[in-house]
């Protein structure tokens, strides 16, 4: 039996090839199916089965072209209430995979309906248990996202009762040299506080994980529901597209629009401009805004929270390559059919630039300007950077906009410069004509 974790960076999503006696199988593949399709030609083995552990949040899954293409098996727990065929897998169902055998765990908590996979060698011994969003290094998948999502709606005060259960009455019970193979690390919303390891054992995570130190399922509850991060607007739009399936994604992208210098952008329709920032605000199309698709950056997330499902929108790239870069970053969340069209910046007219901030003049009367500060409650109550600032996460930022007082210039901060960016450029769009906007980026650094 040989397992590969397949690691996405920007979405902090991990997904799982397993080969035995040429047969592989997947646990929760992201929307590439390249990576997959990879393993199997260098294990000379067959794609034959998808395990789904649930219907994900945070990125669209690639089960339904495994399942189109390569006449693959889907597994899935029936509580999730899906759009297409599969082989229903409840509590201590098996299936077998080559030598190998997988054992289906009902572990829910951080959904109603989840799954999580233990995978048994040929000698019977349970070698490694794939926990998807219930089990993470360090944490626990996150119980608040089921609300108004799913085929099942359940309350995250219930959900976080049923992790309790989950982690006392199911994972606790497993050796503790099992290796523990989450869909999650450090990075992602799933969860609040994950680990960088990437995988561990049972047995560490029985002495580490805090979940397992809580004996008290009130006091565990309460624990768990405080201080959630934020849900960007696609979230519940990728549970139903996971639950239906979606389109092979080289199929569905090489339906974008391809535009050129001779195409009119439609007004009023959002433009994303993904290129650097200190590029972007050299020149760009007016009323764009900078969600920066670096490799390392999290450009799925931050469109999926200021892009809501189904708004169509321009994609602007350095070049041909990033265009397309930015084209499959895109299908990672499902967002694909609402690219109005994609194109090179160099293609454009009518360019605006970002006037640079005055940081002397900033620095010796901070209270001539009003400074907005977009970082998430958390960060703010760990580290203020300004007494005086406003603060507005930029995921309701758009919301509330008229919270800012347009009499005296306006700079944004973030705690790095990657949300300023954002920030400032959505600000620059709504009421740049107005108000001076300034992006504080990288400077922030000096005040920290």
């Amino acid at each position: 039996m040989i397992i590969e974790q397949i690691y996405d960076k920007a979405l902090a999503h991990g997904s799982y090839a397993i080969e035995s006696d040429g047969q592989v199988a997947l646990v929760d593949p992201g929307r590439n199916p390249e990576p997959y399709l990879k393993f199997a030609e260098k294990h000379h083995g067959t794609i034959v089965a998808v395990f789904e552990t649930h219907p994900h949040a945070d990125f669209a899954s690639s089960h339904i072209e495994f399942q189109k293409k390569f006449d693959a098996k889907i597994y899935v727990n029936p509580k999730v209430g899906v759009s297409y065929d599969y082989e229903p897998m409840e509590h201590e169902d098996t299936v077998q995979i080559g030598s190998m055998t997988m054992k289906a765990l009902f572990t829910p908590g951080h959904s109603p309906d989840h799954n999580s996979y233990l995978a048994i060698d040929e000698n019977g011994v349970k070698k490694a248990v794939f926990t998807g969003d219930s089990l993470f290094i360090g944490d626990v998948g996150r119980p608040d996202l089921r609300e108004g999502a799913g085929n099942i709606q359940v309350s995250r005060k219930e959900l976080a009762g049923m992790m309790f259960d989950t982690i006392h009455d199911v994972f606790a019970h497993l050796p503790d040299d099992v290796v523990v193979y989450p869909a999650h690390g450090a990075g992602s919303l799933c969860g609040k506080n994950i680990s960088d390891e990437r995988s561990s054992t049972i047995g560490i995570q029985k002495q580490e994980n805090w979940a397992f130190q809580m004996d008290d399922k009130d006091r565990f509850m309460e624990s768990f529901l405080e201080g959630q991060p934020f849900i960007p607007s696609y979230f519940p739009h990728s549970v139903e597209i996971n639950r239906k399936g979606v389109p092979p994604m080289a199929d569905s992208i090489n339906k974008i629009p391809r535009l050129d210098s001779s195409a009119i952008l439609e007004e009023n329709t959002t433009i994303i401009d993904t290129r650097k920032e200190e590029i972007f605000k050299k020149s760009h199309l007016k009323g764009a805004i900078n969600i920066q698709a670096g490799e390392n950056d999290k450009f799925e997330t931050w469109l999926g929270a200021m892009v809501k499902p189904g708004e169509p929108f321009y994609l602007v790239g350095k070049d041909e390559a990033a265009v397309t870069n930015a084209m499959e970053r895109t299908a990672k969340i499902g967002y694909e059919s609402y690219i109005k069209g994609a194109l090179v910046a160099s293609a454009t007219d009518e360019k605006v630039s970002s006037e640079t901030t005055p940081l002397d003049r900033f620095k010796e009367n901070p209270e001539k300007f009003t400074i907005v500060d977009i970082r998430n409650k958390p960060e703010v109550q760990a580290e203020q950077f300004f007494p005086s600032a406003i603060n507005i996460p930029l995921p309701e930022l758009s919301e509330r906009i008229h919270e800012i007082p347009t009499d005296q210039p306006v700079v944004v901060h973030c705690a790095g410069g990657y949300r300023s960016a954002i920030g400032s450029s959505l600000l620059d769009k709504k009421i740049g004509d107005q108000v001076k906007i300034y992006d504080l980026s990288d400077d922030i650094q000096s005040w920290k």
